[in-house]
């Protein structure tokens, strides 16, 4: 998925609840169910998401040897003319490779591979690494061990929740904070937070 300067649309979740609704599978297989509370649901999500994203930046990212600014998305950092396209591809994206990789991969892996423990954590383990590859050609290594990281957390929470809407809000809010850090061009000094220059 790409900002520069193209609308964003989520197509590929658009096909998926096409999908679900001609396949007749129901919507709570690909984890669209009611959540018992929205109010914690969100709140979970936020914080889950703005959470994870400053531990990734400040002390796992790090360890890896990233670099401390994501070349990949710089240009996007004081640039207003682009922001509002920007927070679109955020929230798009939560919405839509949530729907992807947890709702979708994760009800047809296990039509294949059963529901059992050992199936869901090779869903998780599949998935994550299918994640951080699509990332891959426009972040290169960093950004795919990222997103295979990212793929890792949100797909367990789905994989124990089986509802998409927390890990969908955390995935938007996980990358709305990414986007604040470049933006506001915060992002070496969170980078230096745990480890200093």
């Amino acid at each position: 998925m790409t900002v520069r300067g193209l609308p964003i649309l989520p197509i590929g979740a658009v096909l998926v609840l096409v999908w679900a609704y001609w396949s007749r599978t129901p919507w709570k297989e690909i984890g669209y169910s009611r959540p018992k509370s929205w109010i914690a649901t969100v709140i979970a999500g936020l914080v889950l998401g703005l959470t994870f994203k400053v531990l990734m930046k400040a002390a796992v990212m790090p360890l890896l040897g990233a670099e401390p600014v994501n070349q990949a998305y710089h240009f996007l950092a004081r640039n207003q003319a682009m922001l509002p396209i920007a927070v679109w591809a955020m929230l798009v994206a939560g919405f839509s490779e949530e729907t992807i990789f947890r709702g979708f991969l994760f009800e047809r892996l296990g039509k294949l591979l059963g529901t059992s423990a050992p199936a869901r954590i090779g869903i998780v383990l599949l998935t994550s690494l299918l994640f951080g590859a699509i990332h891959y050609s426009d972040q290169a290594l960093a950004g795919a061990q990222q997103a295979t990281l990212t793929g890792l957390v949100f797909g367990t929470a789905f994989a124990l929740s089986r509802r998409i809407w927390m890990v969908m809000i955390a995935h938007a809010a996980f990358d709305l904070t990414a986007l604040a850090m470049i933006h506001w061009d915060i992002e070496s000094g969170v980078a230096h937070l745990v480890f200093g220059r």
